[in-house]
């Protein structure tokens, strides 16, 4: 079992501490990156932080990460609302997956409080801004623990 996890972001998450600070707050996702790192090296994990704007290339990094990763930290973005292509990936990779989103997605408009992803997810974590991250490497830490040998 590796010992390494795929966190993957969605559209506009390249625009944190830019966009709509006052909902997503002032981090960028470089800082989100680095605080996520550092606790998975401490819990003696590896992480790997990918993003894209695109649907497609998302879906082909979840289709791959069951080769190289032990689970999967997702935050979609808008693609959590609407994609169905990405919701099939997610249940055919066969790795645990924790869904993670900044802003409490409940607090929200109506449209985003149905995710595609929390059908496939283990637990979601939402509304601790880029700490929610963090928590999710620590989540993924025990998933890991309890499936070793």
């Amino acid at each position: 079992m590796t010992r390494s996890i795929l966190v993957l972001n969605g559209p506009n998450l390249n625009l944190l501490g830019k966009r709509e600070p006052g909902i997503y707050g002032r981090e960028t996702l470089s800082d989100i990156e680095a605080a996520a790192t550092k606790r998975a090296r401490e819990l003696g994990l590896t992480l790997e932080f990918r993003q894209s704007n695109s649907e497609g290339q998302l879906v082909d990094w979840v289709q791959s990460a069951e080769q190289t990763h032990g689970a999967l930290i997702v935050n979609a973005g808008a693609y959590s609302h609407t994609s169905i292509a990405l919701l099939d990936a997610l249940r055919g990779c066969g790795l645990p997956v924790i869904e993670v989103h900044l802003s409490n997605i409940f607090r929200r408009e109506a449209y985003r409080h149905h995710s595609y992803v929390s059908e496939v997810a283990q637990g979601v974590i939402c509304g601790f801004g880029g700490r929610g991250y963090v928590l999710a490497v620590e989540a993924a830490a025990v998933m890991l623990d309890d499936q070793a040998p």
